[in-house]
């Protein structure tokens, strides 16, 4: 694709509001502005104008700003045009941007330009879609503590002390005969050290700021008529799951997103698992075993009342071998108990009441536990799996050099692949497929 090209995209969300933006970059912008609007364009100064179509007719009238590169979002030249916000008039626009020579801006492209003009590095690129994507006010924070360069910035630490050592290492190889070799001269243990300390703190952080970005998939499971929809409305603070006392009223999934303690949650209630020849029942069972294979976590729902758990024992034979559970007895305010805690072998155990509410503090605070959440969430910011894991392969390679000080060579390499790593959070090296895949994920116009 060429970067030179002029790109344009609707700026504002689809459907009518007050304003609508269209959003251009590209070189040269003050020439194509011409045949967009009569007025003299002067940078960062809004001016009213009409907007014009191919015969000097008027398709609007509204704001035009330009912004010259470098000082621009993109770092070049960029136009917007913030007119009436009807689909017509937007339309209209965006058409009469393609007959000057423009070309439909790809999904992220506008940031993509951002990141190659140097604008911004990778992840305060992907800072931006984590912003706009944000589900709750934290996830809104840290998404814009990523943008601002705090994550960026952590990073930048690690691989500048990580190119430190690797400039004592090289110095040692390059110089053999010296009696203090530049490792032991530059205090290389002691530095190396510090900075696998500091990579197991940034990555404590990025694991918190992942969950925050992607949140956690929380299944219900249990037998039918055990209150997993009840357990649901309650989470929810709503009805939105039709709640009977006819075993195998859930059907088909339902799935609803919360917030615990700044966490996204995405609960799921299922189909009551049991045997069944009705058919429809028994396709909405197997949409339920389907949704515990992708699920992060599990909640078996029981009821207080009942001593028989046969039908938890077949669910549990059945489980996914690394599927966290919490079991959740269910009912509470029907067997004159009340909301408790325990820690048995098999796992976190909650007493609660979906009728109630009694104990849903205790199960929402088992949850994030199980997730590794912790609650303030101060000073962190976004992350992404891809951060995670390539912090993951720098704490390793880290570690392998760590018991390689008597075998430079393959120290040297160690810390290679470890710097390299890191460079590929911020974008430093990074293949072009992969950046094709990370800005296919934002939406047009940004």
């Amino acid at each position: 694709m060429n970067h030179r090209d002029i790109i344009a995209a609707i700026a504002t969300a689809p459907g009518r509001g007050g304003i609508g933006v269209i959003r251009i970059s590209g070189p040269a912008l003050k020439t194509f502005a011409l045949g967009l609007t009569p007025r003299t364009l002067q940078p960062r100064r809004a001016v009213l104008s009409p907007f014009l179509d191919a015969s000097g007719n008027p398709l609007d009238e509204g704001l035009a700003l330009f912004f010259a590169a470098p000082h621009s979002y993109t770092g070049e030249d960029v136009l917007e045009l913030q007119g009436h916000g009807g689909p017509v008039v937007m339309r209209q626009l965006l058409q009469r941007c393609l007959e000057l020579g423009a070309r439909l801006a790809r999904p992220g492209e506008f940031t993509e330009r951002a990141y190659l003009n140097g604008r911004m590095d990778l992840a305060q690129a992907e800072g931006v879609a984590d912003l706009i994507e944000a589900s709750t006010a934290l996830a809104a924070r840290a998404a814009l503590h990523s943008l601002s360069g705090e994550f960026s910035q952590l990073i930048q630490q690690l691989i500048d002390k990580t190119v430190a050592l690797r400039t004592l290492l090289e110095a040692t190889l390059d110089f053999p005969e010296e009696e203090v070799t530049f490792l032991t001269a530059g205090r290389a243990g002691e530095q190396l050290s510090a900075v696998r300390e500091q990579l197991a703190a940034t990555l404590a952080a990025t694991r918190q700021g992942s969950l925050l970005r992607d949140g956690i998939q929380v299944v219900l499971i249990g037998a039918p008529n055990v209150g997993k929809s009840s357990l649901l409305n309650q989470f929810a603070g709503d009805e939105v799951a039709i709640v009977t006392e006819v075993p195998g009223t859930t059907r088909d999934s339902v799935r609803e997103q919360i917030e615990i303690d700044g966490l996204p949650v995405h609960i799921i209630d299922t189909a009551g698992l049991r045997e069944t020849e009705d058919t429809v029942e028994r396709i909405g069972i197997n949409r339920t075993w389907a949704m515990i294979e992708k699920a992060d976590l599990a909640l078996l729902v029981s009821d207080a009342s009942s001593t028989d758990e046969s039908a938890n024992a077949a669910i549990i034979d059945r489980l996914p071998a690394g599927l966290s559970r919490i079991h959740v007895i269910n009912k509470i305010d029907l067997a004159n108990g009340a909301g408790k805690r325990e820690q048995t072998d098999a796992g976190a155990c909650v007493w609660v009441s979906a009728k109630t509410g009694e104990g849903l503090p205790l199960l929402k605070q088992a949850i994030w536990e199980h997730a590794g959440w912790h609650p303030s969430g101060e000073g962190v910011f976004t992350a992404r799996v891809r951060h995670v894991e390539a912090l993951q392969a720098a704490q390793h390679h880290l570690a392998l050099a760590a018991g390689l000080t008597d075998r430079l060579e393959l120290y040297a390499e160690e810390l290679r692949l470890a710097h390299e790593a890191l460079c590929a959070i911020t974008g430093e090296y990074t293949p072009d497929d992969l950046l094709g895949e990370i800005f296919s994920t934002f939406c047009i116009g940004k």
